[in-house]
């Protein structure tokens, strides 16, 4: 099965060249994917997939399956996200972004050329599949909770897939390398917005106010101490201040500061220690210099941990296309996905496809506005999703022979 479907997915490497090349020139916010959302279903249809629009709000959810699927047969679903993210684009790139402010820094139109890679490859094989495909294209991935809206909306019924699988192109990882792992892979995030009130002034008479912006500034530095002196050592967590907005002149005291940020962990106990710490400290510092505060927290993904089956079948796959060679683990990183929601649901597994080519300048870090990957990878994503489908299936299928016996 491995060598015909490599050699179909690298027959694939042109067609996935032009898909994301079309999807870079014409990135789309989360929740805003109408046209990405409009060519992936109008090639699933031309292949005679069934396909549902508006999963999700922009969500797209296509069934490959044989003509005459078996009574009980298991369903797996392959999971590919679209959004692009608010970054100008300065890669100079012939195919770079058109539309101003909005690029693809993360990698998601090859997760989205891939996914129409993949769906060609399973239907031309449709009545060898021993069960059903559930392909996925999923909304928002970046922050917005597409998954979670998509699940909502019912995409993981009707029917439930047994297992989940995906992964991301990942820039900064040797070429054709594969990071197939169970346990975490990576960690849950959440956003914070923190506004500081105070009163505002003359910026000559400090004495009348209580000066938003400074005591902003005090937070954003006591906030550093609760991974360096709450968190225990052997545990990981990270909070960050991502933006500080505060007055609008020189001269003038601000009487409101906003900051936003994220929080990042493994373990809940450690997340609800840096909820509970930030408020504390917010608390504190405002008290003491005469401010108020509002402090929100937005739940954005649980922890990606992948199944030990999901991860025991995908690295017999990635062994099968790449190379044991070429299979690898990290330490967990605290990059947040939301594939997450799906893993949780339909364990699996999720894994890291390098795609850098330093030579090439393909070694800009994600959400760079000068990120760009090696496309010819995308086949090895390709052939990664389409065995692992069929590796899954096959192995429901023979768990189901043994139960009949």
């Amino acid at each position: 099965m491995q060598e015909w479907i490599q050699k179909e997915a690298d027959e694939l490497l042109p067609k996935l060249v032009e898909w994301r090349r079309d999807f870079h020139r014409h990135p789309e916010l989360g929740f805003q994917e109408v046209r990405t959302a409009g060519v992936v279903a109008a090639h699933l249809q031309e292949l005679g997939l069934e396909v549902s629009t508006g999963v999700g709000k922009t969500g797209v959810i296509a069934m490959v399956e044989p003509d005459d699927p078996q009574a009980g047969s298991e369903t797996v679903m392959l999971r590919f996200d679209m959004d692009a993210l608010p970054i100008h684009e300065e890669t100079g790139l012939p195919y770079a972004s058109e539309n101003a402010g909005v690029m693809h820094a993360c990698g998601h139109d090859g997760h989205t050329a891939i996914g129409m890679g993949v769906a060609q490859l399973l239907t031309r094989h449709r009545n060898e599949l021993p069960g059903r495909v559930k392909l996925v294209f999923q909304p928002a991935e970046e922050g917005l909770g597409g998954a979670l809206a998509m699940i909502e909306d019912g995409a993981l019924d009707e029917p439930q897939p047994a297992a989940a699988y995906g992964l991301h192109l990942w820039s900064r990882l040797p070429y054709n390398q594969v990071v197939v792992q169970p346990g975490p892979l990576w960690a849950a995030a959440d956003m914070f917005t923190l506004s500081v009130h105070g009163k505002g002034g003359h910026g000559a008479t400090p004495h009348d106010t209580i000066d938003a912006t400074y005591v902003a500034c005090q937070l954003v530095t006591a906030l550093q101490s609760i991974v360096a002196r709450n968190v225990n050592p052997s545990d990981t967590a990270v909070v960050t201040i991502g933006s500080f907005q505060s007055g609008n002149a020189a001269n003038v005291i601000s009487e409101r500061a906003e900051l936003a940020g994220t929080i990042r962990s493994f373990e809940q106990d450690v997340r609800n220690l840096l909820i509970q710490r930030i408020d504390e400290i917010c608390a504190g510092v405002c008290q003491a210099l005469g401010a108020t505060y509002e402090f929100n927290i937005q739940n954005c993904v649980p922890p990606t941990s992948n199944s030990e089956a999901g991860a025991r079948l995908m690295d017999g796959v990635a062994n099968d296309v790449v190379g044991a060679q070429n299979v690898t683990q990290i330490p967990p990183m605290m990059v947040g996905e939301d594939m997450a929601e799906f893993l949780n649901r339909a364990p699996g597994c999720f894994v890291l496809v390098g795609a850098a080519n330093p030579e090439k300048g393909f070694y800009s870090p994600h959400h760079s506005p000068t990120f760009d990957f090696e496309e010819s990878v995308m086949p090895t994503g390709v052939a990664l999703l389409a065995e692992a489908a069929f590796s899954q299936l096959a192995l429901n299928q023979k768990d189901g022979e043994g139960a009949d016996r």
